[in-house]
């Protein structure tokens, strides 16, 4: 394959590459390379959901063992889970299966390039190239790729350079992450993901119990199915409120806790209490937090402290503005 590179644009046109393994992001990643005009020849697979994503998103690869597909990559991307992803540098580079000038790629969000440094100690160039993503495995993740940030780490100018070409390539925004705040960027990325699909979860929990019994005529009655009437009855004002916070951040806020109505809160977590004490616990520290970035209401801050065991209400310290 052309290797030949410029200051301008240092990624080869035309790389040979490997992916370990053909999980939901590494099949999405070799899709998107495969897009962009780079040859996916080999994935490893081990488990039948891998191999069914191999075959079906990289017909035209090879499923070989890890350690091959990395001896034959000029780009090797290793889109292990986090906690294997240690396990997995430590066998190649004893193994020897990477050779010296690879360009190698993981996609953990945790990890920077210090990771790689058994496979940089034998002359590959490390980059951390994250996409700001979710994937489910299912035919959505590769157009989601492809309108992600990745979040990108590198040991010098130029493989920022080669992980921004990439990523550019990919159809997606690259943004610098510097290796000590990864740990940081990778926390807020779950907090702002994960926790929010916990929070739409009870919610909607909350909004069962609330509109069990008998409906109006003709209409769909409340069960615990995904996609039905509790949560099309969330949906605009969570997508709402979405856009609001993402747009104009904490003064979006409103509601009872940011106007600082003490008696409805009290009220909010007496009936949440009595369908699920974790909803309640839930809406409880949610409430505490947002009551300190709006800035409201001492005295609800107080009862919310005091229900959580924390009597500083944040050290005195409130942050933002919000609608009071």
């Amino acid at each position: 394959m052309d290797r030949s590179a410029s200051g301008s644009d240092p990624a080869p046109a035309r790389l040979t590459v490997g992916i370990v393994s053909a999980g939901r992001v590494g099949s999405a990643f070799g899709a998107a390379l495969e897009r962009a005009g780079h040859v996916v020849f080999g994935v490893s697979a081990i488990s039948d959901d891998s191999v069914r994503r191999a075959r079906t998103r990289l017909p035209d690869s090879q499923i070989l063992p890890a350690e091959q597909v990395a001896a034959r990559s000029e780009l090797l991307v290793l889109a292990v889970p986090d906690s294997e992803l240690a396990g997995l540098v430590a066998g190649l580079a004893a193994a020897r299966a990477v050779r010296p000038g690879t360009i190698v790629v993981h996609s953990s969000g945790a990890n920077g390039i210090a990771v790689l440094a058994p496979l940089a100690e034998r002359g590959a160039r490390p980059l951390a190239v994250h996409p700001a993503m979710t994937f489910t495995g299912h035919d959505e993740d590769v157009t989601r790729l492809g309108n992600a940030c990745f979040g990108i780490t590198a040991a010098d100018e130029v493989g920022y350079a080669i992980a921004q070409s990439l990523v550019i390539e990919m159809g997606g925004e690259p943004v610098r992450v510097p290796e000590e705040h990864r740990t940081l960027y990778h926390a807020a990325l779950a907090h702002g993901s994960n926790h929010l699909v916990t929070l739409i979860v009870d919610a909607v929990a909350a909004l069962r119990t609330a509109l069990s019994g008998p409906g109006l005529l003709g209409q769909q009655l409340v069960d615990d199915q995904p996609n039905g009437l509790a949560e099309r009855m969330l949906a605009p004002l969570a997508s709402a409120a979405l856009d609001n916070a993402l747009r104009r951040g904490p003064a979006a806020l409103t509601g009872p806790v940011a106007r600082g109505d003490a008696e409805a809160v009290a009220a909010h977590l007496d009936a949440l209490a009595a369908a699920d004490d974790r909803l309640a616990a839930g809406y409880r520290a949610m409430s505490l937090r947002t009551a300190e970035l709006a800035r409201t209401n001492p005295a609800l801050i107080d009862l919310l402290a005091g229900a959580n065991g924390r009597g500083d209400r944040a050290n005195g310290r409130p942050e933002g503005g919000g609608d009071a």
